[in-house]
């Protein structure tokens, strides 16, 4: 059975910013990082399970909008890497919520300068830069409401209204470290601000295409391949609907009922495999495990 632990926890681990090794989340020891244990962030950036469905539908919502997909599509290397993009990614999220705070500091600082060279013009010719303030905004949000929502379906659905408020309060420190302005910092600022953002997004063929892409990832061995289908599965069921609608992304109810079981005999597992997560690192480093 420990075995068995053991090769699961490594299938897992290749996915994220772990697997990159540049980060240790042990030391320094009492370094509580930009958040600490007692905070709601720790608490929904914990589940992998739930991260990674939320993460995964947080990518395809971002897509939804010309700028954000413009500086995906002409800048970055998605098509022939898109496990390390995936890797990346993680890395931040994980880093910048359970690392120290020097740590935390240095990745928010490393993802600027990068977004400074992520300028050009979009199909419709408009310029872009990923340092655009409002960008920013859009994909902070996108993501930590995909993140939220897949908590609330598959790790704590009785989560209160005001720990969700907290966990948006508190997470807006990172979009404005990054440099993103007027940032919702509750439920009903972030449903108000999507509310909002619904008349701006579009989906067009390269939306399709990068969509496409990600469906079409091959898994890092055949042990993790069926986990990862109903990974993606899940994430497209988490997107609201107007999104699905945009993305032509259909399910049905049927479907709908059978991946959230599925993802519910799944998390378990991977939560009883994963024993040196980063959150469990952190914890160690405040001397909490």
């Amino acid at each position: 059975m420990e075995a068995l632990r053991r090769r699961i926890e490594t299938q897992v681990m290749s996915l994220t910013g772990l697997a990159l090794g540049q980060l240790d989340l042990e030391s320094p020891k009492g370094d509580p990082g930009l958040f600490g244990p007692k905070s709601i962030s720790w608490q929904v950036h914990g589940d992998f399970p739930s991260m990674l469905v939320g993460g995964i539908s947080a990518l395809m919502l971002q897509l939804l909008h010309p700028l954000a997909l413009a500086g995906v599509w002409d800048h970055s290397n998605f098509r022939q890497d898109l496990l390390g993009r995936l890797r990346r990614t993680s890395q931040f999220i994980s880093g910048t919520t359970f690392g120290s705070t020097r740590d935390a500091q240095w990745l928010i600082d490393k993802v600027r300068t990068i977004h400074l060279q992520v300028v050009g013009t979009a199909a419709d010719g408009r310029p872009y830069a990923a340092s655009d303030p409002d960008l920013l905004t859009w994909v902070h949000v996108a993501e930590v409401s995909s993140f939220l929502a897949a908590h609330l379906r598959y790790r704590n659905p009785h989560l209160s209204r005001a720990d969700q408020d907290a966990y948006y309060d508190e997470i807006a420190l990172i979009a404005e470290r990054l440099g993103a302005r007027n940032v919702p910092r509750s439920c009903q600022q972030i449903d108000d601000y999507l509310q909002r953002m619904r008349p701006h997004l579009q989906c067009d063929a390269r939306s399709l295409e990068v969509v496409s892409i990600l469906l079409k990832a091959p898994a890092p061995s055949r042990l993790a391949e069926p986990v990862g289908k109903l990974m993606l599965q899940a994430g497209i069921d988490l997107l609201p609907d107007w999104g699905r609608d945009m993305l032509g992304l259909h399910q049905g109810q049927l479907r709908s009922r059978m991946i959230r079981l599925g993802i519910a005999r799944t998390a378990p597992v991977l939560r009883w495999a994963m024993r040196d997560s980063s959150a469990h690192r952190a914890r160690r480093r405040m001397g909490i495990d």
